[in-house]
Formats: structure tokens, C-alpha cells, sequence
């Protein structure tokens, strides 16, 4: 196959292709490029042991790599993949044998480098620099680290990024990135530039059609969904999630007052997506709490975008995070947000979001999931109307149900009720009732009429990834924003 060299290529240096939160963006981004221009390809790691040499090349460790979830769409998309040793710190000399080869035989190509593995950036970065690439970029999309002896090695080969001149640009997903990988001095110097991570909207808008079919699929059409998507590692904190789950579903088995009696009789699921390395350990909690047969570990998807219409409900305790896309997509499908208030505030775009301390017990979480799903805490305070909005969205989880909140005989007019209220024009609530642009647009429990403004906001906070490849693409033909 013939690459058109003319044009701008991009060479983005990560750990992998598999389905990891910086991964899929940068794969979104690419789809959204305009390909005739700039094309992408991708430096991955892997490790050399079945080449039986220590610094293989990349032609070597490629024939023995298995290949990663997005091994495909990079091809299909014009780039290519190339692969070097993964640097185990015990390393150093042939990492950078390998890495100075490659430069070497693929001079010329590349006008930029991306490197979107802080942990080696300050070891490529500099080696690309001398081998003639013109632009060289550090990409910070991770806040936090892991602990151990693992986070303490990540953090010294991070330090030369503290200062200038490591990289010609140091781009990051949200401020907390920025300083967790260059340092409070850089951010604040202006040395830093914030680029949000972004999706694509449209892709993730609420659509009922969808929402019925994943439902049926999985078996859930009369079951509260409550989602999280994220890769089963320590920084997703899936232990805590199971934990409020399985309070949750002590809180509605055992409501003696009958504080969530709306909720009785439908059964609850939790719908994890995503693989990774605790994935077995999390079944295991799972069956220890006993709510085993209510979760359901469905893996990686290609279609998750789907899968997100078919939850009720998004709960998201990381430890920590750069900026999680997985948050911004269950905005855009509608979903109510509880998300720990470790994870970067430039999520938090939407009156969607909610977020608590994963200091808190699991419990105070899930009486905050249930009192959500009864819209307890709704912005709107007709109680009339918190009665009809409550009643709909239970219809919507579940189907129609026999009992309804109204005997026959106190069911309201609603045509005399809207009668000369503004109701009767399509209008959800009367002036007098304060913010009227977002009464009109938005209400909680109605996600197909809320869309368009809960993308609008979602847009305008720069996670539109169509409006973001139109930015990336002027500054890579440019050299400049």
C-alpha cells in the first residue's frame, strides 16, 4: 500500500491500541480529521521476550505483537502502527536503541510528534527532536498516579517535564492533568495548554430505539440499569462501586418505610463495560456481596455508545482521573451523574452531574443514587408535576405498570390544569417559577427532551470532537493555534 507522504503525518506514542480512555479519543479525533491532509500513525510498546532479543525492531516486535482492539480502524484509516519494547526501567539502553533506530529509518516523516505516555515522554521526545522531527508535543491526560513503588518511577521519569524545553508544546485534558504530570509552576505560567477530551455528541445523544434494543438484548426492559464504563484497573476503584451497589440493593430489600416504594418490585441491575487486569477480582467481590447475579460484566464494546442509552443511571468513583470521557458521554446520553470529586471538575458541565467523596460510605453514595432515581432533589417544585415527571420516567425504565400514583378518582384534568398555564403551548413550566430558558429546555427524568440542551453545554465546553479536530487540524497545518 502506497501512504501519501505529502501529506502531514502524526506520529502519536502510546501504550497501546486497546480500549483505554486516551486511545478512543485519539481514535475519534482521527475519524474526524480531514484524512486527504493530515494522517495519523501510532508508536505502541510491547514487550520483547518472544523476539528472544532485547532490542528487537520494529518490524520484529510487530510479528509477534498480538494485535489491540484498534489495530484495525488505524488501517482502515490510512495510518500505521509501529512498536518498540516496553521500557520496564531495567531497559534504558535498549529502549533508546530501539527508538533512535526508528527515528532514524523513518526520517523525514513525521512533522509531529505526539506523546500521550508522559511516564517515557522526557526519554522519545528528545530522541525525535534530534532526529529531525520539527514539533514535538507532551500530552497529559492522566491526574493522580499509582502508588507503590510503580507511581514513584512513573513520577522521576516525569520530572524533566516540570520544566521547558522537554517538549515545544505540553498539551493536557484538564487543569489537575496539567499539574499532575508538569507541575503547578508550568500551569500556571501559561507553559500549558488545556484541550479538553472530546467526543463525538451525536453518537452519544439520546435515542429510545436504541435504549429499547440494548435493554432487550441484555435482558434489562423492566430493570433500573445503573451504568459505569471503565477498565477494570486500580484508578476506576470498581470495588467502592460494587460495595454501593450492593447497598443499594440492601436499601430497596430492606425499606421497611417505604422511602423508595416507587422502586419496589423492579428488579436492579449494574452494567459494568470494560475489561482489564482486576476484572477477576471484581467477580469475586461481586459473589462475596452477594449481588453477583444482579451485575453484569459485559466486556468491551464497539458499539458502547449504545450502551449508554440502555442505563438509568451513571456512577463513576474513580481514585483518580485526566479527564474521563465516560463521564461526558453519559451527559450527552442523558444520564443522571454520581461521580467522586477526585476526578477533574471540568466534567462537572451539566446539572446532570453530582459528586461526593469516596471517603463517604458506600451507603450515603447509594441513598444519593436512589433519592436521584426518585428525583427527590429535582431543581422544580410542583409537587403535582414532580408526581407525573416521577410516574413517566418509572414508565420509561419499566414499561407500563398496573399500579398508577393516582387512584382513578383523584387523577387531575390535566387539559383544565394546563389550561392558560403555558403548559397547553408545549412550555414545561410557568415563568414564575424562576430560570425559564432552562425550564423550557431542561428537566431531569425526561432525557429525550432535554438533548438539545444538554449537548449545547456539552459543546460549548469544547467536548464536541468534530468542533476540536477542526482546532487540532489548523494548528498541525500551521505549526500554530
Amino acid at each position: 500500500m502506497e501512504y501519501g507522504y505529502g501529506q502531514i503525518r502524526i506520529l502519536h506514542v502510546l501504550g497501546g491500541l486497546g480500549v483505554g480512555g486516551a486511545e478512543c479519543r485519539i481514535i475519534d479525533l482521527y475519524r474526524n480529521m480531514d484524512r486527504d491532509k493530515i494522517q495519523f500513525d501510532f508508536l505502541v510498546h510491547y514487550s520483547p521476550e518472544k523476539t528472544g532479543k532485547k532490542s528487537p525492531t520494529s518490524d520484529e516486535l510487530m510479528a509477534v505483537r498480538e494485535p489491540d482492539y484498534f489495530d484495525n480502524s488505524v488501517k482502515k484509516l490510512g495510518g500505521r502502527i509501529f512498536c518498540v519494547p516496553k521500557f520496564v526501567g531495567t531497559n534504558m539502553a535498549e529502549y533508546k536503541a530501539a527508538l533512535k533506530r526508528l527515528f532514524k529509518e523513518h526520517q523525514g516523516e513525521w512533522k509531529f510528534v505526539q506523546g500521550h505516555l508522559t511516564g517515557t515522554a522526557a526519554i522519545y521526545l528528545p530522541i525525535a527532536k534530534r532526529s529531525g522531527v520539527p514539533v514535538c508535543i507532551a500530552h497529559a491526560r492522566v491526574a493522580g498516579g499509582d502508588e507503590g513503588v510503580k507511581g514513584l518511577a512513573k513520577r522521576l521519569f516525569r520530572a524533566p517535564l516540570h520544566r521547558e524545553g522537554v517538549a515545544d508544546y505540553n498539551f493536557a485534558c484538564s487543569r489537575e492533568a496539567g499539574i499532575a504530570v508538569f507541575g503547578k509552576e508550568m500551569v500556571d505560567a501559561g507553559n500549558v495548554r488545556i484541550i479538553p477530551n472530546a467526543i463525538d455528541l451525536k453518537r452519544f445523544a439520546y435515542n429510545e430505539e436504541t435504549r429499547n434494543k440494548i435493554r432487550k438484548e441484555l435482558g434489562v426492559s423492566s430493570a433500573i440499569v445503573i451504568g459505569h464504563v471503565g477498565s477494570f484497573r486500580y484508578a476506576k476503584n470498581h470495588e467502592f462501586l460494587l460495595n454501593v451497589f450492593a447497598q443499594v440493593c440492601r436499601l430497596l430489600d430492606n425499606d421497611d418505610l417505604n422511602q423508595y416504594s416507587m422502586l419496589h418490585g423492579l428488579r436492579i441491575r449494574l452494567l459494568m463495560l470494560g475489561k482489564g487486569p482486576l476484572m477477576d477480582d471484581m467477580r469475586k467481590l461481586a459473589d462475596k456481596l452477594h449481588i453477583y447475579d444482579r451485575c453484569i460484566f459485559a466486556g468491551n464494546k464497539s458499539n458502547a455508545s449504545e450502551y449508554y442509552q440502555a442505563m438509568d443511571y451513571f456512577c463513576f468513583p474513580s481514585r483518580y482521573e485526566g479527564l474521563p470521557g465516560s463521564v461526558v458521554e453519559a451527559q450527552a446520553a442523558g444520564l443522571q451523574c454520581l461521580v467522586s470529586d477526585t476526578v477533574t471538575p471540568e466534567v462537572n458541565v451539566t446539572e446532570l452531574v453530582s459528586m461526593r467523596s469516596i471517603n463517604s460510605e458506600p451507603r450515603d453514595w447509594a441513598r444519593k443514587i436512589l433519592d436521584d432515581l426518585m428525583l427527590h432533589e429535582d431543581y422544580h417544585s410542583d409537587v403535582l408535576q414532580e408526581e407525573i415527571k416521577l410516574n413517566r420516567t418509572l414508565t420509561a425504565i419499566a414499561g407500563e405498570r398496573a399500579e398508577s400514583i393516582f387512584e382513578p378518582e383523584d387523577m387531575p384534568d390535566l387539559e383544565l390544569l394546563d389550561k392558560d398555564t403555558g403548559f397547553d403551548d408545549g412550555i414545561a413550566l410557568k415563568k414564575s417559577r424562576g430560570d425559564m430558558h432552562r425550564a423550557i429546555e431542561y428537566s431531569i427524568g425526561d432525557r429525550s427532551q432535554s438533548s438539545v440542551y444538554i449537548l449545547s453545554k456539552l459543546r460549548a465546553a469544547g467536548f464536541d470532537v468534530k468542533a476540536q479536530a477542526r482546532l487540532l487540524g489548523f494548528f498541525y497545518e500551521s505549526g500554530h493555534f
